[in-house]
């Protein structure tokens, strides 16, 4: 492979001609005749290791400056050239797909499940790109980032292709769009889910945010919006191409979900369009629950799939791992596990398991580290409000101080007459809230969801909320039998 195969602009040029091996970005990962890009990163600039890399013997540096390197190669923007030549090192098998983006601040991996669901209903190989996993056919990837890197996605995208996928569904993080890694992407169909407050640390304002989230509706065929977010105008007028929208609070929408009817396993529903309508027996609790499914469902009829059909998978569908998942316990009160880690994502949780809850709902949670501190007292309030009795611990603390964060939590809980325990250690917190439930209580886990492991400060550790619960409810049989 030569180097204009990859970047036919390079044709007639010194370099062109060069036979090139892998593309990458990570200059300690540049072999013999590798192409080496230079992204300016948050924490590092690639380009200080452009002499490394040509020391390393790379065929081409790609730049965006002039570096005074006989193997540079200079273009406007790196970022969109290592995606552009990702694709091309992968011979384009995102070209011989139909790509599916689910965008919004929450409920993307649900959707994302769930369109999976009713295309695979359908008789569709379908491919997922996610938070909680990556899935090839039958084959299941880890998943390291809500969207991969550009030369992970094709990569992925090439083993869809090999596989025999015609869809691939994946979930769109802010990230990916700020940072080009689908640039070049064309989507079948995007879905806009909706807009809260997160990603601050990043994006600064949610004015800049949600400008972000707009540009994914520049490159798609289709759009499918939820019409009760207050951003979907916005969202709309960004979509260069036909909408969808979907909706369980206005007529003005293409699908609309009426006369819904809230279970404790789940919500019925009637799926009504332009003269159709189609009954939904869910069986994912909430109303959040609803707007995923509509979001697919509106998908999947955006994308041909016919209602009557739609309508019967919709039925079947059922929540991925760590979004409102039920822990079994075996006792007289009930675990639930939830990746709610915003403001709007844990009084959604909050909500739904208020109008349903027995006994006492108990909420233990805590709040990233690096990331947004301004949503930390929210989410305090947020637990205070809709809970009997909070442990306030740690999540991901990263790299700041696990009391610091639970400080900034505290400040939204001062003037609530709600009860609440501070135990930082997030496993200790979990032990001691199992032993202390009562019948009839429903404990909630946020924030962690799908996730196996800690970050505290530079080191990841393994965390699996099941197993501490399970070893929790060990521990309680070994009392209960020394106490008889």
């Amino acid at each position: 492979m030569r180097f204009q195969d990859l970047w036919p602009a390079a044709a007639g040029t010194p370099l062109g001609g060069k036979t090139v091996g892998k593309v990458t970005n990570n200059s300690q990962k540049v072999d013999a005749g590798d192409v080496f890009v230079c992204i300016r990163g948050t924490a590092a600039d690639g380009h200080r290791f452009a002499a490394a890399a040509a020391e390393a013997s790379a065929a081409v540096v790609v730049c965006d400056h002039d570096l005074s390197l006989p193997c540079q190669f200079v273009v406007e923007d790196t970022r969109k050239a290592y995606a552009l030549l990702c694709a091309a090192y992968f011979g384009h098998p995102a070209d011989r797909l139909k790509i599916i983006g689910v965008t919004g601040t929450n409920g993307k991996t649900s959707t994302c499940f769930m369109i999976r669901d009713l295309l695979q209903s359908q008789g569709h190989k379908v491919g997922l790109i996610g938070t909680v996993e990556n899935r090839v056919g039958d084959q299941l990837l880890p998943a390291h980032n809500t969207t991969p890197d550009a030369y992970e996605l094709h990569s992925l995208f090439l083993l869809m292709e090999k596989s025999g996928c015609d869809y691939a569904v994946m979930e769109v993080s802010s990230h990916a769009i700020d940072q080009e890694r689908i640039y070049g992407l064309h989507f079948a169909c995007c879905v806009f889910t909706n807009l809260s407050q997160d990603h601050l640390d990043y994006h600064k304002t949610m004015e800049q945010y949600l400008a972000v989230k707009t540009r994914l509706f520049s490159r798609c065929a289709c759009a499918v919006v939820n019409a009760d977010d207050a951003a979907a105008e916005q969202v709309l007028a960004a979509c260069r191409c036909p909408t969808i929208t979907y909706a369980a609070h206005t007529d003005r929408s293409d699908y609309t979900a009426k006369n819904l009817r809230l279970r404790s396993d789940g919500v019925d529903f009637e799926l009504v369009g332009d003269g159709v309508i189609g009954r939904v027996r869910l069986k994912i609790p909430g109303e959040f629950s609803v707007y995923n499914a509509m979001a697919a469902g509106s998908c999947a009829l955006a994308l041909g799939l016919p209602f009557a059909a739609v309508v019967d998978a919709m039925s079947a569908l059922k929540s991925p791992k760590g979004r409102a998942e039920v822990v079994p316990t075996g006792r007289d009160f009930t675990v639930i596990i939830d990746y709610a880690h915003t403001p709007d994502g844990l009084e959604k949780i909050l909500r739904t398991l208020r109008a349903t809850v027995e006994g006492r709902l108990v909420t233990l949670f805590g709040c990233g580290g690096d990331r947004d501190k301004t949503k930390r007292p929210q989410m305090g309030r947020i637990a205070a409000d809709f809970s009997d009795y909070v442990y306030v611990t740690s999540d991901n603390p990263r790299t700041e101080e696990p009391g610091e964060i639970i400080n900034d939590i505290l400040a939204g809980m001062q003037d609530s007459p709600t009860p609440y325990t501070v135990i930082e250690n997030r496993i200790r917190a979990i032990e001691t809230a199992v032993a202390q439930a009562e019948p009839g209580d429903t404990l909630l886990l946020a924030g962690k969801g799908h996730e196996t492991y800690q970050i505290l400060g530079h080191q990841t550790v393994h965390l699996d909320e099941r197993e501490v619960v399970a070893a929790a409810l060990q521990k309680l049989e070994r009392q209960d039998g020394t106490n008889k």
